[in-house]
C-alpha cells in the first residue's frame, strides 16, 4: 500500500509532532473501523450506502487512497458483500501497523 498520502496529511495536520501524528493515525483507524462495522451489520442499501459515503469522506480527508477505493468497490456492490469489507478490514489494519517514515 502507499502510504505517502497518508502520510502527507498526517505530517500537514499534525507538523513534527510525532506523538500528534499517531494519535491522528490511531482515531483514523478508529473510526474507518466503525464505518466498517456498521457495513458487516447492514442489510440494506440505505444503511450499507451511508457506511460507505462516511468512510469514504474519511478516507478521503486522511488521503487513504485504497480505503477510498474499496469505499467506492462498495457502494458498487451489494450490501454486506464479504470480499470488500474483508479488503477493507486489511487496508485499515495496514494503517494501523504503519508507522511514519
Amino acid at each position: 500500500m502507499d502510504y505517502g498520502a497518508f502520510d502527507t496529511a498526517l505530517k500537514a495536520a499534525a507538523g513534527d509532532n510525532t506523538a500528534l501524528a499517531e494519535e491522528l493515525r490511531s482515531d483514523f483507524v478508529e473510526s474507518a473501523r466503525r464505518q466498517v462495522s456498521l457495513l458487516s451489520r447492514s442489510r440494506c442499501d440505505a444503511n450499507w450506502e451511508y457506511a460507505a459515503y462516511r468512510l469514504k469522506g474519511l478516507a478521503a480527508s486522511f488521503g487513504a487512497g485504497a480505503v477510498i477505493e474499496l469505499a467506492d468497490e462498495a457502494l458498487e456492490g451489494a450490501p454486506g458483500d464479504p470480499v470488500v469489507i474483508r479488503d477493507l478490514e486489511s487496508a485499515i489494519d495496514d494503517i494501523a501497523k504503519h508507522a511514519l517514515g
